[in-house]
């Protein structure tokens, strides 16, 4: 049997086990047809030099402007942590919360407290199964006292909200809504900003929202982010006719800080902590597994979906036992630079060569000069300084042996934002309010 799925990594905690299979590459042309979405970005995308892209919450998704024989990733990569990029996610799909019931509502979905989230303020969140499994991490906006918009992550949350309402009947509408967003992102973002915002945008804080124009369009302006960067987001609205307007008002106003359109910045994220919904975690992870149990608050006293389950998991760690066989943890590893998303999960043994896990996020560190990576390793495997190999595919092994890696604390790097525990949790594996 070629390209097995190596059952040796204990799995026995999901119904679906993780695909281990290592088939590479596997290059394919991509298929663009009319079952899979355009957003209103895509052909601008197009003219700031998308050649590649996957689907994203059934859209296509640019995912590299610059080929790999001028530098692929890593020069967008430069152009983030050293002046300012664009990125467009109209992926985030906004979802809509809104009427009279509208906080009730949000505060049942997800675990932490909808109720201290002020108009006007945003929030990282999560949404839970009644098993306690992360549905959805969304950035969640609350424009109004009984508007929310989830801007979510690649899971299709609107039938979970439609459906989980069929019953509660909730006096809210639920919808997606023509609101589509871009990222711009790096040490210059603030300067580009209030450039296009005007300079109150200054004083707009981490998590913030500010209305405004851009390009003429009606936009929302929140301080949020996927590096660790500064950074901030603009939802333009009705973007099904605004989305140029916008987008060749920021390319204008960004000459002058040498603006660069760029893919999502997996490379920072992944140094930031920052997890990516479906491939470090999906809807049979607890947040107690991940870098995320600072998002179940203890004293939450409204009921909301799954609080009785992770209520469980969560008594059980506090008593010193570890409810699931397996937990991510950050690791640095040897082997050659990875420059380039990894096509596969690739397995990770112990140091006796017996597989036991898989990294899902690898990349290079030019400030830490290594590879780091988050992984799935058992749980009495997840201290920091645990001692692993990483077996890598051809084109970045350096012997043909797997690579001496280790277990280290999370982030790789600090953020840049003020307050990093809204992004994940600063030291990523504990165990917060």
């Amino acid at each position: 049997m070629t390209n097995p799925n190596h059952p040796s990594v204990d799995q026995s905690d999901r119904v679906v086990p993780i695909n281990l299979r290592q088939s590479g590459r596997t290059p394919t042309e991509l298929l663009i047809s009319t079952r899979v979405r355009k957003s209103p970005f895509w052909h601008l995308s197009h003219e700031a030099g998308c050649w590649r892209a996957t689907v994203y919450n059934r859209i296509y998704h640019p995912r590299g402007y610059v080929k790999p024989e001028d530098g692929g990733a890593m020069v967008e990569y430069e152009a983030l942590v050293n002046r300012v990029t664009m990125w467009n996610v109209a992926v985030e799909r906004q979802i809509r919360v809104k009427g009279p019931d509208a906080e009730a509502f949000t505060d049942f979905v997800i675990t932490r407290d909808a109720t201290k989230i002020e108009p006007g303020n945003g929030k990282y969140a999560i949404l839970c199964n009644e098993k306690g499994g992360v549905l959805n991490d969304p950035v969640l906006l609350r424009l109004t006292e009984d508007e929310f918009w989830f801007s979510i992550s690649d899971s299709d949350l609107l039938f979970w909200l439609q459906g989980v309402n069929v019953t509660k009947k909730y006096d809210v509408e639920i919808d997606e809504i023509d609101v589509c967003p871009v990222q711009i992102q790096g040490p210059l973002s603030e300067d580009l900003m209030a450039k296009l915002a005007g300079e109150e945008l200054r004083d707009v804080p981490y998590y913030g929202i500010l209305e405004t124009k851009v390009g003429g369009a009606d936009c929302v302006i929140s301080q949020t982010g996927f590096t660790g960067e500064k950074g901030y987001e603009i939802y333009v609205r009705d973007a099904h006719e605004n989305a140029e307007k916008m987008w060749n008002a920021v390319l204008e106003a960004g000459e002058e800080f040498g603006l660069m359109v760029i893919a999502p910045a997996h490379h920072r994220r992944i140094a930031a902590g920052i997890l990516s919904w479906g491939q470090d975690l999906d809807h049979e992870t607890s947040p107690f597994q991940v870098n995320l149990s600072y998002q179940v608050p203890r004293n939450k006293e409204a009921d909301y979906i799954g609080k009785e389950a992770l209520e469980k998991q969560r008594a059980m760690i506090d008593e010193g036992n570890a409810p699931f066989k397996m937990k991510m943890v950050g690791i640095t590893f040897g082997g050659k630079e990875i420059t380039d998303y990894a096509p596969d999960f690739w397995l990770i043994e112990d140091t006796d060569g017996n597989e036991m896990g898989f990294v899902t996020s690898p990349w290079w560190s030019p400030e830490l000069e290594t590879n780091i990576g988050l992984a799935w390793v058992p749980w009495s495997s997840s201290g920091v300084g645990t001692k692993l190999q990483v077996k890598l595919p051809d084109e970045y092994s350096e012997s043909g042996e797997p690579a001496k890696g280790e277990v280290v604390e999370v982030p790789f790097r600090e953020s840049v934002n003020p307050n990093k525990r809204e992004v994940q949790k600063a030291k990523g594996l504990d165990y917060a309010d």
